[in-house]
């Protein structure tokens, strides 16, 4: 399986410029096509309208990642373009969108590209094509998580892709912010959904936000809830909230094993000198991890694409962030009932699984351990539909 930290195949998000802004990169997965040529040999796109507060003349849609090397996006008729410089208009910014149509469902087709599908329901999406470190044009994306860049004040939300020739690999992500019910259907040797969420889901989750002390700040009127990682860097979350959860556990495992099992076999680690070692397959080790390493997933829980510390990093981080990485030694649980049973927990995430109709969510970035992301993939696709659900 492709984990989503996989998933873009390079779409590797960095801070890009003072708004927060985020810059995405130009490589692309192994298969995928060269730019510049038409989408209709690509997959049937179904974009389904069920806000019930937006008609489709209202909703604009945004198809932009990499292909073949390039920063590239959809056109409205269907052609897949490089991204360039004289794209930008008057105002900064370069006009990407794909109207819907006029009623009814939307048909389009989705080229051979790794991206992310972005809908805006209340005003356009700015997407400002800058020089990336070598001089390519690179996309600054939306980051509307912070109250400074001009996606802020917009309605909006995206699904994220990999279309290649090894299949369909897709999610519903979470990871940044929750506004737009999105939900995806792939259908192919499989009909599978991820994404759906139980009637009145959206309301549900900003209400118990709201009265989750320390995630109150979070809810974004009734525009967004942020993800707790980037609340943090915005002075709008606690740095240290985690902070007494992780030394809890990092006291617990000095003079105890913890045993994680991944794909190379059982690891067994102890506490000493304040990082936490294993052995086993291989010796990998992690030092005490902040509030933002486990949020972000990211520090001290960096996941390398190794075999080894990555899925060892991956589990820990899904431990800390469902609160059950000290009362069970051996990692991975997979039994949902055991999540965020602590006061002190990732109550963002928790909310977000509480109203998936099937459980899944893509939280937190390490929430594909044990399978419980909003992702699916198909090696041999024959549709995909994108429905926007009820505000």
């Amino acid at each position: 399986m492709i984990s989503r930290r996989k998933l873009l195949g390079g779409l590797a998000a960095g801070a890009a410029a003072s708004t927060g802004a985020v810059l995405l990169s130009g490589r692309t997965p192994a298969g995928a096509a060269q730019a510049g040529r038409k989408a209709a040999d690509g997959l049937p796109l179904t974009v389904v309208n069920k806000t019930g507060a937006f008609d489709n003349s209202s909703i604009r849609l945004y198809i932009v990642g990499n292909e073949g090397g390039r920063q590239v996006r959809v056109t409205p008729d269907g052609e897949v373009a490089p991204v360039a410089l004289g794209d930008n208009g008057a105002g900064g910014a370069a006009d990407y969108a794909i109207p819907l149509a006029s009623s009814g469902d939307t048909r389009l087709t989705l080229p051979r590209m790794s991206g992310r599908i972005y809908v805006a329901l209340d005003g356009e999406l700015p997407f400002k094509v800058v020089q990336d470190g070598n001089g390519a044009a690179a996309l600054q994306y939306p980051a509307g998580w912070v109250d400074t860049d001009a996606s802020s004040d917009v309605l909006h939300d995206c699904a994220e892709f990999t279309y290649n020739d090894s299949g369909m690999f897709c999610n519903t992500t979470m990871v940044d912010m929750f506004s737009v019910p999105l939900s995806i259907r792939l259908t192919g040797a499989k009909d599978q959904t991820a994404g759906e969420l139980r009637a009145g889901a959206r309301e549900t989750v900003f209400a118990d936000l709201r009265e989750t002390e320390g995630f109150s700040r979070l809810v974004v009127g009734d525009k967004r809830v942020i993800a707790p990682g980037h609340g943090l860097d915005g002075g709008l979350f606690a740095a240290d909230y985690l902070d007494g959860a992780v030394a809890e556990v990092w006291d617990h495992y000095t003079g105890r094993d913890l045993k994680v099992t991944t794909n190379a076999g059982t690891f067994t680690g102890r506490v000493s000198g304040d990082r936490l070692a294993f052995t086993g397959p291989a010796e990998v080790s992690f030092g005490r991890p902040s509030t933002r390493d486990v949020l972000f997933c990211d520090g001290a829980l960096a996941a390398p694409n190794d075999g080894t510390t990555g899925p060892v990093a991956a589990i820990l981080g899904a431990g800390l962030n469902r609160s059950v990485l000290r009362s069970h030694p051996e990692q991975p649980v997979t039994d949902p009932a055991a999540f965020y049973q602590e006061a002190i927990t990732n109550h963002y995430a928790r909310a977000l699984h509480e109203v998936s109709a099937d459980g899944r969510a893509y939280g937190f970035a390490f929430d594909d351990v044990a399978g419980f992301a909003s992702y699916i993939e198909d090696g041999a696709p024959s549709g995909f539909t994108l429905t926007i659900g009820p505000l």
